[in-house]
């Protein structure tokens, strides 16, 4: 009998055993539905806003960690959620909420997500767990509850080291492409809102879906946008039909290297002119465009709480990010873009994140074109930098040769 093997002994059937790929072994209290689940782990620093970190299709097979140890306290609604559905492979926590205590609660976080099939775990130590991956760095893992703790051929309890194999029988997220996984299948529309409501719009945006998330879109109707979400398999000649002023490349979960059609289409629009605006995934596939590199980093930016420098103003914002990937380039410096010998002109970082330098944003100066890599829709999250979507609606009325954005 192995090390791992030996394990086995230190849980029963009615508890939930949260395995990582190095070997860590964590048993708590099964929370959601019972069963099994293999991804990366990873961990969320946010305080609040957990429905919609759940239902973010950025983290599509991906077990997500809450650093705050208190979650479920007003339930979920039919407000709040990014998309449809969850998303996330699987759920760790540390107190889940014996209550639901909110005007606007539904019904119950644990209820949800065992209604959905998401297999979590409850009643650990989540802060070692997390100083863990910070140093250790993201890796695969697996939950495991009920009967997924039993051996199909013998009833007896499974041993650590054949949850492992399971496990390590993933794919890795590097090189994994997923964006089509989470992207609509039929194109919609949302119209302009607020003090814009039933008016004609100012702007039409098509907004590529690659995991986009409910409140971007809402962003910019409230701006006067009529934004057209359409699939990630759309033509450039599609986008044309629908003779936009702007076009946006959503969020997305997966590896931007296995990107290349969304990369070519992404050529394609910068190369007809249309204003450009790029958010996480959006940010990464605009980077690969340019000719730039990216790169997967050690533990990633999730939360609602990373200090990031706008290099173009100097202001210090607040931000709300959802990314394990990130572009390499230059910062501090103005280059012309990689691709084609310069194609796409003048490019520099526009933002850049203070805790660790990795870039947060690009902006070119011969295009109209511009991405970040957090989400400045910032649901749930800080309102810093809002202003971006207004730097869109700009750009998109300077594209107008003189004509002026009107209120």
């Amino acid at each position: 009998m192995n090390q791992n093997d030996s394990v086995a002994n230190s849980f029963s059937l009615s508890d939930a055993v949260l395995v990582l790929e190095d070997g860590q072994v964590y048993v708590g209290d099964p929370y959601g539905a019972a069963g099994s689940t293999c991804a990366e782990i990873v961990f969320a620093t946010g305080m609040t806003g957990y429905q919609e970190t759940l239902t973010d299709p950025s983290y599509d097979r991906q077990i997500v960690v809450q650093t705050f140890p208190h979650i479920g306290d007003t339930g979920v609604n039919d407000e709040d959620p990014e998309s449809s559905r969850i998303w996330v492979a699987g759920y760790v926590v540390r107190e889940p909420s014996p209550n639901v205590s909110n005007w606007r609660a539904s019904g119950s976080l644990d209820d949800e997500l065992a209604s959905q099939g998401i297999v979590g775990i409850s009643r650990i130590d989540t802060r070692k767990l997390v100083r863990h991956l910070r140093s250790a760095g993201v890796m695969r893992a697996g939950i495991f509850s009920g009967d997924a703790l039993k051996d199909p051929q013998t009833g007896a309890l499974r041993t650590i080291g054949s949850l492992l194999a399971q496990i390590k029988a993933i794919p890795q997220m590097k090189g994994m492409s997923l964006y089509d996984e989470v992207s609509t299948e039929e194109r919609y529309t949302i119209e302009p809102t607020g003090k814009f409501a039933g008016k004609e719009p100012l702007f039409t945006v098509a907004a590529v879906d690659l995991g986009i998330k409910g409140m971007t879109p809402h962003r910019l109707a409230e701006r006067g946008c009529r934004v057209h979400i359409v699939p990630s398999t759309i033509t450039f000649e599609e986008i044309e039909a629908l003779n936009p002023d702007g076009v946006f490349f959503s969020n997305g979960p997966g590896d931007p290297e296995q990107a290349d059609p969304e990369v070519e289409l992404l050529r394609a629009v910068l190369n007809a002119g249309y204003p450009f605006f790029g958010i996480c995934f959006g940010n990464q596939l605009f980077g690969r465009a340019l000719g730039f590199g990216t790169y997967k980093l050690k533990f990633g930016h999730r939360g609602a709480n990373q200090p990031v420098m706008d290099t173009t103003t100097g202001k210090v914002e607040i931000t709300t990010h959802n990314h394990g990937f990130a572009v390499d380039a230059p910062i501090g410096e103005t280059v012309l873009s990689p691709y084609g010998n310069g194609k796409f002109g003048r490019v520099f970082v526009s933002h850049v994140d203070l805790n660790d330098n990795v870039v947060e944003g690009l902006q070119c100066l011969d295009i109209p074109a511009f991405s970040v890599q957090y989400h400045p829709e910032a649901a749930a999250g800080p309102h810093d930098a809002a202003y971006l979507f207004d730097r869109f609606v700009e750009l998109m009325a300077s594209a107008r040769k003189g004509e002026t954005l009107h209120a």
